[in-house]
């Protein structure tokens, strides 16, 4: 039984161990912070606003969601559904803005401590 007990706890310190934190992503979402944002991406993000949808350098991604906080001023943000898999993940969450409530869907990557975003739709 001290056996089985003490395999169950490491399972879940392993597992507990591949997940990615997301924090950073949803203060910076909730406070419209796209500068934030850009230390957590890729050099190359996949990029998919209500106006625009490309694949893009970390640069011009931060600037096309700059636009859209712009535009479209952060009220709540809270994550809805939240999943990870060995070295990547992904969230699904709800933004309310000034203009609306949106679904955002964030793809990302695990690289030691740190969440490397690769894709974000916002529809």
């Amino acid at each position: 039984m001290k056996r089985f007990l003490l395999t169950f706890a490491l399972s879940l310190l392993m597992v507990g161990a591949w997940a990615a934190d997301i924090t950073g992503i949803s203060n910076a979402f909730k406070a419209g912070d796209a500068a934030a944002v850009s230390g957590m991406m890729a050099e190359e993000v996949d990029m998919a606003l209500p106006d625009a949808s490309k694949r893009c350098g970390r640069a011009e991604a931060v600037s096309m969601l700059s636009a859209f906080f712009g535009s479209n001023k952060p009220a709540s943000f809270s994550v809805v559904h939240h999943a990870d898999k060995k070295e990547s993940g992904f969230l699904v969450a709800k933004l309310k803005t000034s203009t609306g409530e949106y679904r955002v869907n964030i793809t990302y990557r695990a690289e030691g401590q740190t969440t490397m975003i690769q894709s974000i739709r916002i529809e």
